[in-house]
C-alpha cells in the first residue's frame, strides 16, 4: 500500500512510528471481543468513518484531532487506540497526542485495510 504514498510523507511516519506504540488489528479484535476498556478513535476523514468504523469507535478525524480531543478525552492518562486506513495517520496523530501530553496512546498498524481483509465486523451510523 505504501507505494503510492510520497517519500517525505512516508519519512514523517517512519519519524513518528519510532515514537508511538503500536498495536495490530488482531490484538484489538481481542480486546474488543472481551469488552476492555479503552478509547477507539477512528482518524479518518468524515466520509470515511460515516461509511463504516470499527464497533465502538468515535470519530476525532486526522484534521482536527489535536484542536478538539480534550473535549472528547479529558484524561490524559486515559488509554486510547487510534486507527486509520492503514496506520499512517494513526501514528502521527498518536505522536502528536503524545506531544499535548497524552500518556497511553497507542496506534492500531495495519488500519482498517488490515481489519476487513480479515472479515472484522464493522459498523455504520
Amino acid at each position: 500500500m505504501a507505494h503510492h504514498h510520497s517519500p517525505r510523507f512516508l519519512q514523517l511516519v517512519e519519524d513518528a512510528k519510532n515514537r508511538v506504540n503500536e498495536t495490530t488489528v488482531d490484538q484489538i479484535k481481542c480486546r474488543l471481543d472481551r469488552g476492555d476498556t479503552f478509547h477507539l478513535v477512528d482518524v479518518r476523514e468524515e466520509s470515511e468513518y460515516a461509511k463504516d468504523h470499527l464497533p465502538r469507535a468515535i470519530h476525532l478525524g486526522k484534521g482536527v484531532i489535536e484542536r478538539d480531543v480534550e473535549q472528547h478525552l479529558p484524561d490524559a492518562g486515559a488509554e486510547i487506540v487510534l486507527y486509520c486506513g492503514g496506520g499512517f495517520r494513526s501514528a502521527l496523530a498518536a505522536d502528536n497526542l503524545q506531544k499535548m501530553g497524552y500518556t497511553n496512546v497507542i496506534s492500531m498498524d495495519g488500519g482498517v485495510r488490515d481489519w476487513r481483509d480479515k472479515g472484522y465486523p464493522m459498523t455504520t451510523g
